[in-house]
Formats: C-alpha cells, sequence, structure tokens
C-alpha cells in the first residue's frame, strides 16, 4: 500500500450518458475559436493560431450543481463550449487521425472572471485566476462518440432565464475539432481524461446571482446551472 503523507484527492468524473463515468486527468481551453468572438473581444481572426489556457479539474461543476458567484469580481461572464473527452492519448497526432482518439463530447460552460482578465491583459500578466477559479466550469454529460458521431456542424446555443444569449453554428469554430487536437498534442501529450474546451461564439456577456443558464448543442447535450 502506498503511503501517502496526506489524502490523495478525489478524482473528478463526469457522468456519461448512458451510465458510467469518465474520469477528468486535465482541462484545456482554446481560446478566440470563433470569428464575431474573437472580433467582439478585440481580436483579428484572420491572424491568430490557437492558443491555450487551462482550468483544474475539480473546477468542473457536475450534475446542474449550482454556481456561486466567486469573489473578487463584479463582472462574471458566461461562454458557451463545446467540450472534447479524449479517450486515447497520443504526441503529434495528425490531423486526419484526431477523431480516433476522441471519447465523446459535451455542453460546457467557460466562465469568466472579464474584469480579472482585463486587468490582466492591460499589464501582461497571467489570466489563471479569471479562468481556473473554483467551480469555473459547469458541464454536462458527456456524449460517447460512438452514439453521436462526431459533430463538425450544428447549433450551439445558451439562454439566460429563458432569454437567448449566445447561438451560433460549430461550423463557425475557427479551428476544427481535428485541427485543435493535432495543434495541441504538438504542446503536450495528450492522454486519457483529457477535456478540451473548444472556444465560445459571440454573444458572451455578464451574469449576476439568481440567473438561470441552460446551454444546449445540436446531437451532443445540454448543461445548466443557477447563480447563487
Amino acid at each position: 500500500m502506498t503511503n501517502y503523507v496526506i489524502d490523495p484527492p478525489a478524482v473528478t468524473a463526469v457522468p456519461v450518458a448512458g451510465g458510467g463515468l469518465f474520469p477528468v486527468r486535465r482541462v484545456f481551453c482554446v481560446g478566440r475559436n470563433y470569428a464575431e468572438h474573437t472580433r467582439e473581444m478585440g481580436g483579428d481572426p484572420d491572424r491568430e493560431e490557437p492558443f491555450f489556457f487551462t482550468k483544474p479539474a475539480d473546477a468542473l461543476l457536475i450534475n446542474g450543481a449550482d454556481m456561486p458567484y466567486p469573489t473578487k469580481t463584479g463582472d462574471l461572464h458566461h461562454e458557451m463550449e463545446l467540450v472534447v473527452a479524449i479517450g486515447t492519448g497520443g504526441h503529434d497526432i495528425p490531423e486526419a487521425e484526431a477523431l480516433n482518439h476522441v471519447y465523446g463530447y459535451a455542453a460546457g460552460l467557460d466562465m469568466t472572471r472579464r474584469d480579472l482578465q482585463a486587468a490582466a491583459k492591460k499589464t501582461g500578466k497571467p489570466w489563471d485566476m479569471s479562468k481556473g477559479f473554483d467551480l469555473s466550469g459547469p458541464i454536462g454529460e458527456i456524449a460517447p462518440a460512438s452514439h453521436v458521431g462526431h459533430p463538425s456542424a450544428g447549433k450551439i446555443e445558451l439562454v439566460v432565464n429563458s432569454v437567448p444569449r449566445q447561438s451560433s453554428d460549430l461550423a463557425k469554430m475557427i479551428w476544427s475539432v481535428p485541427e485543435t487536437i493535432a495543434y495541441l498534442s504538438g504542446l503536450v501529450v495528450l492522454a486519457p481524461g483529457d477535456l478540451i474546451f473548444t472556444g465560445t461564439p459571440e454573444g458572451v456577456a455578464a451574469v449576476v446571482r439568481g440567473d438561470v443558464l441552460e446551454g444546449e448543442i445540436a446531437g451532443v447535450g445540454s448543461v445548466r446551472t443557477r447563480i447563487v
């Protein structure tokens, strides 16, 4: 028996549609992967290669649980995203083989302390505390690719208190899922249990306590949380 000096941390696991749990190793997030969102954030979608940031695995919020409004911010934003669950890992994965490494897909929210992010950008400091804070990643069930295929198009939308906020199509991603996997696997060795949040379309905006967020991706699934 391993003699740990403290209790090892619990494994974060996301429910799988149809039964079972997907254990999460790491959470990668693609920045600015829809042209209109890139423009609304002041970027140029025609010149940027993909870039990535991370969230801790235990920042995920599952089973539709409430999300506490985080401290140190007055400008909490929603970002609705397709999430890719990696089933088999690899390094320098060829784009043509990338989908063979996908276990499934989910709907997720990359919640963002926008004021902290803006301040970090101005001073050239890291974004970590604007993106990777506690419970900043609500996520729905993972739908196995064996059941839903590999969506490259389809509606992605978010409503807040039943009012539409974000509505786009997966086909509008600048970097497709295979391209994203291939590029990211050149930077790190991907492993089973890794998740990739693939970026958000335009329409990001602030939420407040009491708001109910409900997102859906056609053919994949949904995500829901209430800000408390």
